[in-house]
């Protein structure tokens, strides 16, 4: 019966919590752009949105090209939303709120997160479209380098807490590391969406040059799927940042209330993500670059070594 509750909890915040990410990120763009949003699906500012989005995509066509590979082309999808649905599942909520609690969990997120690329590139080669393989090709290369300063800067805080575990990670937190590893964060953060190919770093999609990159050929249900692995990938994002770099839990009234300062957490990183979609343009692929190269991946090292000599005087 526990077992039937931790799966039926995941599950409901596997498909709940992207649409409250995805009807957010409607209503805040359409303020931030002096528009309305939303306002008819529903009875209140058009909560359905999304809902009524879902039932649509349902019901379009799912068309396959002739010259794709149907096998591959038909996983991508499921393969794009696996890596989420294992991460959510090691994610902690509370101090005894987590579906599964491994002692390897920062290893195994990691892991997983890394199999975003294959399902890029499935989707890409799969498709036969040269569009779609630009877009791959792209994603490839992207993923491929945040990886590295992403890893770093998660390496830093397991140090720094002497753990592999998410929530050893969370009890082991102190205020003051939100100065001390804080170069940590952001080189996370940033890295993190450019894993999930949120804007400003959407370059693998990129429609005013590749009509929709890696997605071009998808319809229907599959599309939704992409879809929702995005507005998953928001949630991970989040998630990690928080129970990594911002306590997780902590606040005040934590015992009785520490889901609920956690919750808070990943939905104001959220409103970040979506702030930062309506902010900054799209980067070329050599600032991309760049970015990981000369800027993340140093930051992130020398944050790595400043973290060796704190624990080795402590």
């Amino acid at each position: 019966m526990e077992l039937l509750l931790r799966v039926g909890a995941v599950m409901a915040a596997f498909l709940v919590l992207p649409l409250v990410i995805g009807q957010a990120e409607h209503k805040v763009m359409a303020h931030m752009q002096g528009r309305v949003g939303p306002m008819y699906a529903g009875a209140f500012h058009g909560w359905a949105q999304l809902v009524a989005d879902g039932v649509k995509f349902v019901q379009k066509e799912d068309i396959t090209p002739r010259e794709a590979d149907r096998t591959v082309f038909r996983l991508a999808p499921i393969v794009a939303l696996f890596p989420y649905l294992i991460v959510i599942l090691t994610l902690p909520l509370g101090p005894d709120l987590v579906a599964q609690s491994l002692d390897i969990g920062l290893f195994l997120v990691l892991a997983v997160l890394g199999i975003g690329v294959v399902a890029v590139l499935m989707s890409a080669w799969a498709s036969a479209n040269k569009y779609s393989l630009l877009g791959g090709v792209r994603g490839a290369a992207q993923l491929l380098g945040y990886e590295l300063p992403l890893v770093l800067a998660a390496a830093s805080v397991a140090m720094a807490a002497g753990t592999l575990s998410l929530p050893g990670i969370v009890e082991a937190w102190r205020p003051w590391w939100l100065i001390w590893q804080a170069p940590a964060a952001l080189v996370f953060f940033i890295a993190g969406l450019a894993e999930i190919r949120r804007p400003p770093f959407d370059m693998p999609i990129a429609d005013s040059e590749l009509v929709f990159g890696y997605m071009t050929e998808y319809t229907g249900l599959r599309f939704a799927f992409f879809l929702l692995a995005e507005y998953v990938g928001i949630v991970v994002i989040a998630g990690l940042t928080t129970v990594l770099f911002l306590g997780g839990w902590h606040g005040p009234f934590a015992e009785q209330l520490g889901w609920l300062w956690t919750l808070l957490k990943v939905a104001a990183l959220s409103f970040v993500i979506i702030w930062f979609r309506v902010t900054y343009p799209r980067l070329r692929e050599d600032q991309l670059q760049r970015l990981c190269w000369l800027i993340l991946v140093p930051v992130a090292l020398a944050q790595l070594v400043l973290t060796v000599a704190v624990k080795s005087l402590l």
